[in-house]
């Protein structure tokens, strides 16, 4: 999870060839009207992310696992929808970064749909997991291995 930008496809991909699981971008499950409205540059509203995070979480319960979902998941109450849909416990990665760094990568990739001006809103909207959720931070001002590396470890000590 984490504002666009952060790695969530890149991270997740590799992270779920590692462990053995199978890896879903987030971003492949919006209806299109959520990627027209962010193509445009406007914010979603909390009713228009609702069907996508219910998507997300139904996801996780129609698959067997292991299964990694790269989604912003910004807020606690997104992440409790997602648990919901899944029908148990899900663990969230916050890839978290400075706003330098993020912008930085937003601005070098091409054809993707989300543009920069958003990553403010979504700055402003991260709610950071707290401690009664099961979750992992990791700093991704690093290589792109050192970012999976970690998580990796967490993930064989069951750390989230």
């Amino acid at each position: 999870m984490g504002v666009s930008g952060s790695g969530k496809s890149s991270v997740g991909a590799g992270f779920a060839a590692l462990i053995g699981a199978e890896y879903v971008d987030g971003d492949d499950l919006h209806p299109a009207i959520n990627v027209a409205k962010m193509t445009a540059g406007t914010p979603l509203t909390d009713a228009d992310r609702a069907p996508w995070l219910e998507r997300i979480g139904r996801a996780f319960y129609d698959r067997d696992l292991p299964l990694v979902i790269g989604c912003s998941a910004l807020r606690r109450s997104y992440r409790d929808l997602i648990r919901d849909a899944a029908g148990g416990d899900v663990s969230f990665i916050l890839l978290h970064g400075s706003r330098e760094v993020i912008a930085a990568r937003m601005a070098r990739r091409k054809d993707h749909f989300m543009p920069p001006a958003l990553l403010d809103s979504q700055l402003s909207t991260l709610e950071v997991p707290g401690a009664d959720e099961s979750s992992f931070t990791v700093d991704i001002d690093q290589t792109l291995q050192g970012v999976i590396g970690e998580i990796v470890s967490h993930y064989q000590l069951r750390r989230f």
